[in-house]
């Protein structure tokens, strides 16, 4: 219910409004407006028709419905913000009359050209956006801790966030996600939260746990819960976790070997969660003390307990322009590396995405941390 109104906006609101422009735009001919039209009405009904009857349909329909649905909502919004612009011009010239004669003699093929334009210019922005979330980055990060790391000197993490396994990130991607991860030659992978979308059927169906028993890290591969492991049943999660071959640390602290402290966090969406100080209690202060918590949130609990190094995800740093401009102003800090006090964080904007497939002004990428020990 709640994803439907969060998208019921777009559908309710923005598609009649792209409708009404690009009816004004087209030449007034029934061959033109009525087959243009009709694309509108499919649309919405094919939306309601997935809602209403999401609980009995199959899912690889719901699937397809979901596909082109999402796939409308993303492009709608480009859409807008373009006739938008378009009607701010137009508004402007009916106060100051700054159209020169050429647009005001031609006005009408100029509106058709805008719109085939824009139309043509978010159907690329569209493909690209896509691109961008099947062909994820590896990204470099290199930190240093000065602290004894006793026997070890320095320490190769690769930080997965926010795969959101489920309709739209699947086994073929997984498998990816896996060589990508192996062809670092990690010492260690954390799981940084939501790694299943909601449901862990899909998972099951795809064998998922099969490939991520894949993973190639000597010292270990850890998970902890984000927000929307807490979606659905996540007792089944917890076994699907175990099946493959993640140790799930839930307000856990472990040594994975006598060098440093890897300390996972449950989600924050617990309000039962322990603080950062009940977890540190009798910890060594002098070694690394290396912190996974999904939520960017509690950076100055993190400088406090002498925390040295906090990795989190959940921000997804906004997936489309403009929103990651709007968590600028949201989160202390809502993408990359960041230091507060004597502490380190790093939020990564994840490998998979939050509903459509698409990724606007951000990228899908895979952290590996080079982190030195003084």
């Amino acid at each position: 219910m709640k994803v439907f109104l969060q998208s019921i906006f777009a559908q309710v609101l923005l598609t009649p409004y792209i409708w009404y422009k690009g009816y004004q735009a087209l030449p007034p001919k029934p061959k033109w407006r009525l087959p243009y039209t009709l694309l509108f009405i499919l649309e919405l009904a094919l939306y309601f028709f997935g809602y209403f009857f999401r609980k009995d349909l199959p899912d690889q329909v719901m699937d397809m419905i979901q596909f082109i649905c999402n796939t409308w909502y993303i492009a709608s919004i480009y859409l807008f913000l373009c006739l938008f612009a378009l009607e701010l011009l137009r508004l402007s010239n009916k106060w100051f009359h700054w159209y020169p004669f050429f647009i005001k003699e031609h006005y009408k093929a100029i509106k058709l050209s805008l719109l085939v334009l824009i139309v043509c210019g978010v159907s690329g922005l569209m493909i690209k956006a896509y691109h961008t979330v099947i062909n994820p980055i590896v990204k470099h990060v290199s930190i240093t801790i000065p602290k004894d790391g006793g026997n070890r000197d320095s320490l190769t993490i690769v930080m997965i966030s926010d795969m959101h396994i489920g309709e739209v990130i699947g086994p073929k991607m997984v498998e990816k996600y896996v060589k990508m991860s192996n062809e670092q030659n990690p010492d260690m992978v954390v799981f940084t939260g939501d790694m299943i979308d909601y449901d862990v059927r899909y998972a099951e169906k795809g064998n998922i746990d099969k490939l991520l028993q894949q993973l190639n890290a000597p010292l270990g591969v850890y998970a902890i819960y984000g927000n929307h492991e807490y979606r659905a049943n996540r007792f089944a999660k917890d076994k699907w976790f175990a099946k493959a071959g993640l140790t799930l640390l839930k307000d856990s602290v472990v040594m994975p070997d006598s060098s440093f402290y890897l300390i996972g966090r449950d989600d924050r969406i617990n309000k039962n969660r322990q603080p950062l100080h009940t977890l540190m209690a009798g910890i060594d202060t002098s070694r690394p003390i290396i912190i996974l918590d999904h939520q960017p949130e509690s950076f100055a609990e993190v400088v406090m307990n002498k925390g040295d190094l906090s990795l989190s995800g959940h921000t997804h740093n906004g997936q489309l322009w403009p929103y990651s401009e709007v968590l600028k102003f949201v989160f202390e800090c809502s993408y990359g590396k960041y230091d507060k006090g004597n502490a380190q964080f790093y939020v990564s904007s994840g490998l998979g995405v939050a509903g459509p497939p698409y990724r606007v002004g951000t990228l899908s990428e895979m952290v590996v941390l080079h982190i030195k020990f003084k």
